[in-house]
């Protein structure tokens, strides 16, 4: 895939319209994937999906049935050594593959073609990896002090926070058989009903003035100056995810009943438990930092939106206003170059190494910024293999709200650079800190731009896409939270009805909002086109859990505590090898101190307060 520079397109758009776009926001980039292959039919490709099941073969070959004996007595580490850093090189294979085969299929989900070789790699490295199964459920099997001499020292005692993590799982852990059962069927199960998710997504079409949008620039429009246009986009998106809410609530009421029968087995009790063994959290700490978020909404959600409606002369405003750009503002388009200005000169004052690394993925072509028909909405950064580099997609439209997005998917793809040294087992984060680097970057950009505005307008239209910006990060993601942990509940009694989880979605949103917000008739379907809750259910408090963690962090920051910059490298260095209290710990921070999370809702607080002082 070679890099090419590009406008933002869509299959409705004139000549003329794609003229205008493209002088608006210049050329945009499109990600070079040949540093992982160089097309879906390169022969490395199929190269390398041959090795890998041919190499996990041999693997099990070699250490299936034995691994109790290998951590017994002398050489221990040296012997299990060997074998787990060959089950990493494969791990690093297998991942390179299928992140290729997932990039390519994001670029166009709904390419018959690109499905197809998404599809087909997915199957045969699934049953690939079936043959390395064995492998962590025979570690598990070893006795505690066995395992613990044999981690203690080299070469052993460099996996042995990766091992730690495993341990884990154990309690959780099935029978041989039955795990290898349960990978298998996952391509025809879960995987499927994610795919079909994806595809249904990118397939909608929503008519907008006259044109047939896709998601993207679709929820885009909830930003545009011209209240006519918000309204028209919300019917648009209300109507169609109306249309589709037979395939959404089916989805949704499958993946479900799926993970409570995963749950069920695995000896799970509260909904959400698997996801905080995953995150490695504490429940506790999670229900915390809940309390503090619902507790917290008149103070911040409702007063903020009643300050809005004011702004615009109301006593409310429609859901369709929530985001809408700030009356008597000058609304401009900024440029691809300019945004990437603006990121990498805000990275470079906190520090050249973090601007330098964030330069490599514009010089690169490790960014995908245009609009596509197909095109994932949204946005993220892969973090591939550490054998590789990170790529990051977003959906660039030239909003402040899209420059924002560059910098919060940088800094997420800045720590998985740091991370990577840790190799393919220990390089991924737990998602207790895998918002930091991202949050931290946005903040960074947003400081850089608000302190270099001194139009009191235009300062205030900042400060208020900042504070808003946080309600979508802080209370919107704790109201998500809540209510998936409603809908799974509510599942264990019996299939729901369309209508069953718009009224939990209605009810979660009001309380969230507050009475500024008027939840007319349309809103309650949009439940439906949010991805976390499909493909990672009770994911989203990992934002809430980020944007505190990071005001606190950036609260040490402004105090300007020498080494803090080395501290901060150190802690997205760390990867998956330390847990995050004992990371947070050198910046004088503990998240499990339930006052913790009223140092970044104060921060929230703050600006509302600050904003409330300004002149109208």
């Amino acid at each position: 895939m070679p890099t090419r520079a590009a406008a933002p397109t869509d299959s409705t758009l004139s000549a003329a319209q794609a003229t205008a776009r493209a002088v608006d926001l210049g050329p945009l980039p499109e990600w070079d994937l040949s540093d992982l292959y160089a097309g879906t039919d390169d022969p490395a490709f199929a190269r390398d999906l041959a090795r890998a099941e041919a190499e996990c073969r041999s693997f099990a070959e070699s250490y299936q049935g034995r691994i109790a004996a290998l951590a017994a007595g002398e050489g221990a580490s040296d012997r299990l050594g060997t074998a787990v850093a060959a089950y990493e090189s494969l791990e690093d294979l297998m991942g390179r593959l299928m992140s290729y085969a997932g990039l390519v299929y994001s670029g166009d989900t709904t390419d018959p073609a690109r499905a197809k070789f998404y599809g087909d790699t997915q199957e045969r490295l699934t049953a690939a990896s079936s043959d390395l199964l064995f492998f962590t459920l025979e570690l598990n099997r070893v006795p505690d002090d066995v395992l613990d001499a044999a981690t203690a020292v080299p070469p052993l005692a460099h996996y042995r926070p990766w091992i730690e993590d495993i341990r884990r799982e154990k309690p959780h852990q099935l029978g041989d058989e039955l795990e290898r059962l349960l990978l298998e069927k996952s391509v025809t199960g879960r995987a499927a009903w994610n795919r079909l998710f994806d595809e249904t997504i990118a397939s909608l079409r929503f008519p907008v003035h006259g044109e047939q949008l896709t998601l993207e620039p679709t929820l885009n429009k909830l930003q545009d100056a011209d209240e006519d246009v918000r309204r028209e986009a919300a019917e648009a998106l209300s109507g169609v995810f109306r249309a589709n809410l037979r395939v959404f609530t089916l989805v949704t009421n499958t993946l479900a009943k799926d993970k409570e029968i995963s749950d069920r087995w695995r000896r799970f009790g509260d909904v959400a438990d698997s996801r905080h063994l995953a995150n490695r959290v504490e429940p506790e700490v999670v229900a915390a930092l809940v309390e503090a978020v619902t507790q917290a909404y008149p103070r911040l959600s409702h007063r903020y939106y009643r300050l809005k409606a004011r702004w615009f002369g109301r006593d409310s405003l429609a859901y369709w206003d929530r985001n809408a750009p700030l009356p008597k503002v000058e609304q401009r388009t900024i440029a691809w170059a300019e945004a990437r200005e603006t990121v990498l000169s805000a990275y470079g004052a906190f520090s050249p190494r973090m601007a330098e690394i964030a330069r490599r993925f514009f010089d690169g072509g490790w960014i995908d910024a245009p609009v596509r028909p197909g095109k994932a909405p949204g946005a993220f950064a892969h973090p591939t293999v550490p054998s590789a580099h990170p790529f990051v997609l977003v959906n660039y439209q030239g909003k402040p709200r899209d420059v924002m997005t560059l910098a919060h998917e940088l800094g997420h793809g800045v720590h998985q650079v740091l991370a990577a040294g840790n190799g393919a087992l220990m390089a991924p984060t737990p998602l207790t800190l895998a918002e930091t680097a991202s949050v931290f970057g946005e903040m960074l950009t947003f400081r850089r731009v608000l302190d270099a505005t001194t139009e009191p307008v235009q300062r205030r239209a900042l400060l208020a896409a900042k504070v808003e910006d946080m309600i979508n990060t802080v209370v919107r993601q704790i109201a998500f939270y809540v209510f998936e942990r409603k809908l799974h509940i509510a599942r264990r009694e019996g299939e729901l009805t369309a209508e069953q989880i718009c009224a939990l979605w209605m009810s979660v949103q009001a309380e969230s909002l507050g009475p500024a917000i008027r939840l007319d008739a349309g809103y309650e379907p949009f439940w439906a086109y949010i991805p976390h809750f499909i493909h990672s259910p009770f994911y989203v408090y990992a934002y809430a859990f980020g944007d505190c963690l990071v005001n606190s962090l950036y609260g040490v920051y402004q105090k300007a505590e020498e080494g803090f910059v080395d501290r901060y490298f150190a802690l997205l260095s760390a990867g998956g090898t330390r847990p995050y209290g004992e990371l947070l710990a050198p910046f004088g921070l503990d998240a499990r101190d339930p006052a913790f999370w009223q140092i970044g809702l104060s921060m929230i607080e703050g600006m509302i307060a600050e904003l409330e002082g300004m002149e109208v």
